[in-house]
């Protein structure tokens, strides 16, 4: 199993649509990006931490590559929103691919040129990754916990 870093807004609505990409084993919501250790979502979410809300998905890579990752990820939000993702406006909800190497690194890069090739605008940051905290175990599957959709994501296919 590897695992992979993807932030687009609400991780509630990021987790929602990876959980169901077959080869994925596992998703975990927290944060990425800041200086503070275990941030709490209270604290994240004034935007103040530089932390950005950030799942971590666990995959087969004999089942689902990680360029077909990042190019699912482009699908599930809107990556040429500069503020944030639909109502959720802030540092802490901006989209950001986190590699871990630079052959991950190079693939992001890669399809991020595609989109612009086909006309599009990403404002999608690719960084390096950084510590991982994960977010309150209420956090976790809360959308399927309460039968919920997703508000500010919505699967479109781009590839």
């Amino acid at each position: 199993m590897k695992k992979a870093y993807f932030s687009a807004g609400c991780f509630w609505g990021v987790e929602y649509y990876f959980k169901r990409l077959k080869g994925v084993t596992k998703t975990v919501v927290g944060f990425m990006g800041g200086d503070l250790e275990n941030p709490s979502y209270k604290q994240v979410k004034t935007g103040t931490t530089g932390h950005l809300e950030t799942i971590e998905v666990e995959y087969d890579p004999e089942l689902v590559s990680y360029e077909a990752l990042v190019r699912y990820f482009f699908e599930i939000h809107n990556f040429e929103q500069a503020d944030g993702q639909g109502i959720d406006i802030g540092t802490q909800y901006l989209s950001a691919i986190w590699f871990n190497d630079t052959t991950e690194r190079d693939t992001a890069i890669k399809v991020f040129g595609e989109l612009m090739q086909m006309g599009y605008h990403p404002a999608t940051q690719i960084r390096q990754a950084m510590a991982f905290y994960p977010a309150e175990d209420y956090h976790q599957d809360y959308l399927d916990q309460r039968g919920e959709t997703p508000e500010c994501h919505v699967w479109h296919k781009i590839f």
